[in-house]
């Protein structure tokens, strides 16, 4: 089981870059301590802090010959990782 999923790459998580915050896509049973070493393992970089988030996933509707058919999206953890100063992480360098 892998604690780190995915990063996220949203605008708004792009504009924290800059800051030297990252976020990822966690393991909803993860915690910060397990998440914080796993960053750390990972990308090589001192992790000074991390803030966490369960986001609840959004309600969808269909409307179908047979009727409308309601659900909602998965569910998820999501980690802001912020760095020591000067360290960065490439996400991009895989590509």
């Amino acid at each position: 089981m892998s604690i780190l999923k995915q990063p996220l790459v949203t605008e708004k998580v792009s504009a924290l870059n800059e800051k030297g915050k990252y976020g990822f896509i966690v393991d909803s049973d993860a915690n910060k301590v397990e998440i914080k070493k796993a960053v750390e393992k990972q990308y090589g970089v001192n992790v000074e802090k991390v803030n966490t988030m369960n986001v609840m996933g959004k309600k969808k509707t269909r409307y179908t010959k047979t009727g409308i058919l309601s659900g909602r999206r998965p569910g998820y953890k999501k980690a802001v990782v912020t760095l020591a100063q000067g360290e960065v992480i490439d996400f991009y360098s895989n590509v």
